[in-house]
C-alpha cells in the first residue's frame, strides 16, 4: 500500500469506512491466547515480545509505512516524504541504541547490535533485495503487514521468500569467501557521541537532499486525512512507532528487531520434515538449538506473527480488509521472482530492510548503510522492470 494508495482511498470529505468485525474478533483472540500461552508456556517476555510484534503490524498497516513504496517515489517522482520518515525512524532510534550498545546492557539486561562483515555478499544481496522489494510488491515487514492486511498476492510473495531464504542458507558458505572485512562498528571505533554525530549529519543530509529534489518536481501527492484508529497515520507517527518497536525489541529481547531469519527457519524446518538433514548444513551448525526447537520459542517468529496479526485488526478497523483471488498471471509471477530474491539476498546480505538497514545503521554497523546503498540501487532497477510484469509505478 502506497501513499498515494491512501490518499485515493479517503479524499477529503468522504466517509470514513466501515469497521470489518470479523477479522478484528478473530485477531484479537488470537492474540490474546497467543499471549497468554507464550507467557505461561515460554516466559513472560517472550508474551511481551509478540505483542511488540502486534504493535509493529498495527504501526505498518496504519502509517502505511512501505520501505519499498517510499523508495520507489522517491526514485520515481522524486516525493521523499517517505524516505525522511525512514530517517527520523534511524534518528530516535540511534540516540537510544547507540549509548545503550556502548553500555552493554540495559535494565540489567545484555545486549548487542547487529553488525556484521562488510563486502561483496552484502552488496549483491542487498542489491537483490531491493530488486527483488520492487517485484514482489514489499520488504520483508512490508510482506508480513501487507499479508496480514488481506493481500492474496502477497501470500504468494512470502511463500517465495521463504523458499529464497532457504536457498540462501545453503549457499551462504560460498558467499562467506567472497571478499570481505570484519564488522565495523562506529560506536566501538570512534565512541558514541561522534558516532551519533556522524550519523545524524548523515540522515540529515540525506533528508534535505530529497527535500530540494522534491521542490523541483510539481507532483507531490499529500496525505490529507488522518484516523488514529482507523488509520491513515502521518508518516512520522509511523516513524516514532517503529523506533518504539525496535528499542523494546532491543530491551526484551536483547538484540535488535529482525525479520528474516524467521523464514529461513520456516523454510528449513519443512524441507527437514521431508527427511532432508538439514542439520548438516554449515548455516545450522552453529544454530542447532534454534532448529531442534520449536517455532514458538524463536523471538523472531513469534513477532512477525504478531505483525501479521496486527495489520489483520488495523485492517478491519479500517475497514479494508477485503481478499481478493484473482491476481494477473504476470504479477503472480513478478510475486514469485520477487520473493525468491528478497529470500536470496536477506541471507547472503546478513539481513533485510529491518535486520540490516534499520537495525544494522542503528547498532552503528557499516554494513547497514552499504546495504541501504546497494539496496536503493536494486530497487532503482526494480523500479523500471515493473512495467514488463503489468505493475504500477507512481
Amino acid at each position: 500500500m502506497t501513499t498515494a494508495t491512501i490518499d485515493q482511498a479517503l479524499p477529503a470529505g468522504m466517509a470514513k469506512p466501515s469497521f470489518n468485525p470479523a477479522p478484528i474478533v478473530v485477531a484479537l483472540a488470537v492474540i490474546a491466547a497467543g499471549t497468554w500461552y507464550l507467557g505461561s508456556t515460554f516466559a513472560w517476555r517472550q508474551g511481551a515480545l509478540f505483542l511488540v510484534g502486534v504493535g509493529a503490524g498495527v504501526v505498518l498497516y496504519h502509517a502505511a509505512f512501505g520501505f519499498t513504496s517510499a523508495w520507489r517515489v522517491m526514485i520515481t517522482e522524486g516525493q521523499g516524504d517517505g524516505l525522511r520518515a525512514q530517517m527520523l525512524m534511524l534518528a530516535v532510534t540511534c540516540a537510544v541504541f547507540f549509548p545503550v550498545l556502548a553500555q552493554g546492557e540495559i535494565f540489567g539486561r545484555a545486549v548487542r547490535g547487529s553488525v556484521s562483515p562488510v563486502g561483496v555478499s552484502v552488496v549483491v544481496g542487498a542489491f537483490l533485495f531491493g530488486l527483488g522489494m520492487q517485484l514482489g510488491g514489499g520488504c520483508a515487514s512490508g510482506t508480513l503487514y501487507t499479508a496480514g492486511g488481506g493481500s492474496v498476492r502477497m501470500l504468494v510473495t512470502l511463500a517465495a521468500f521463504i523458499v529464497g531464504s532457504v536457498v540462501g542458507v545453503i549457499h551462504q558458505p560460498l558467499w562467506d569467501q567472497a571478499p570481505r572485512i570484519a564488522p565495523i562498528s562506529m560506536v566501538s571505533s570512534l565512541g558514541v557521541v561522534p558516532a551519533l554525530g556522524l550519523n545524524l549529519a548523515i540522515f540529515g543530509a540525506i533528508a534535505l537532499v530529497s527535500l530540494v529534489i522534491e521542490r523541483r518536481t510539481s507532483r507531490v501527492a499529500r496525505r490529507t486525512a488522518f484516523a488514529w484508529l482507523r488509520g491513515p497515520w502521518p508518516l512520522a507517527a509511523g516513524a516514532i512507532g517503529l523506533a518504539a518497536v525496535n528499542i523494546a525489541t532491543l530491551a526484551l529481547a536483547g538484540r535488535p528487531w529482525g525479520v528474516t531469519s524467521a523464514f529461513a527457519l520456516w523454510g528449513s524446518k519443512i524441507v527437514a520434515a521431508t527427511g532432508v538433514d538439514v542439520a548438516a548444513w554449515p548455516y545450522w551448525q552453529s544454530r542447532a538449538a534454534e532448529l531442534r526447537g520449536t517455532v514458538l520459542s524463536d523471538v523472531t517468529s513469534v513477532m512477525n506473527v504478531g505483525i501479521i496479526l496486527g495489520a489483520l485488526t488495523a485492517s478491519g478497523l479500517a475497514g479494508r480488509f477485503a481478499p481478493t483471488f484473482r491476481v494477473p498471471a504476470r504479477s503472480l509471477a513478478a510475486a514469485l521472482l520477487g520473493g525468491l530474491m528478497l529470500g536470496y539476498g536477506a541471507r547472503i546480505a546478513y539481513g533485510c530492510n529491518i535486520g540490516a538497514y534499520f537495525g544494522g545503521i542503528a547498532s552503528s554497523s557499516v554494513h547497514g548503510w552499504l546495504w541501504f546503498a546497494a539496496a536503493f540501487a536494486g530497487s532503482a532497477l526494480g523500479t523500471r522492470l515493473r512495467p514488463f510484469f503489468g505493475l504500477r509505478v507512481e
